[in-house]
């Protein structure tokens, strides 16, 4: 199984564009291990691939907006080309067309991540809906592990203790994790 690609690396790119968390052509192409005009050559070979709603194509003004905010995005000053902004069913889209190793493990990464989350979502509405005490502790054990694959690093450390505290509206989760070291 593909390692999971953490929420806050995608987090990090994530833009918010039209109302829509997005990621720039030239961060997928970063994620996918293939330059930026390998995605638009992609997009540009395949648009039935690709209706309304899986990319935004940046105008003059939402350009210049990124250049100014994001010094990752100097570079596209003076380029003549707009960035496009891939939604999370473009991702899914433009997955199926790069063909590249690192393409296919970064979008496996992804969906598998995706999975995890919705997977959370699912468990702690279960357990908002079970009386049952030893019930809700199966649930919540299995909502820690899913949030400890989510969100843990993987880091080799000594013996150490991490507490995830979230607080629902009709429940109180807190997950402890105890790592020790790998040898």
């Amino acid at each position: 199984m593909a390692k999971i690609v953490k929420i806050e690396k995608i987090e990090e790119l994530l833009l918010d564009v039209d109302g829509q968390k997005v990621l720039i052509d030239r961060d997928v192409a970063q994620l996918y291990g293939v330059e930026t005009k390998e995605i638009n050559k992609a997009v540009k070979n395949n648009p039935a691939k690709f209706p309304d709603g899986y990319i935004i194509e940046l105008d003059d003004k939402q350009k210049a907006e990124l250049v100014k905010n994001f010094h990752r995005f100097k570079p596209l000053k003076h380029s003549s080309v707009n960035p496009k902004a891939f939604t999370e069913k473009g991702l899914y889209m433009l997955a199926t067309i790069i063909k590249s190793p690192v393409a296919t493990q970064t979008a496996i990464s992804i969906i598998e991540t995706f999975a995890k989350v919705k997977e959370l979502t699912r468990t702690i509405k279960k357990l908002s809906n079970t009386p049952d005490k030893s019930t809700q502790r199966q649930l919540m054990q299995h909502s820690g592990e899913l949030i400890a694959e989510i969100l843990d690093d993987d880091l080799e450390t000594d013996e150490s203790e991490t507490t995830i505290e979230l607080n629902f509206a009709v429940l109180k989760f807190k997950h402890t994790i105890k790592k020790k070291r790998s040898e």
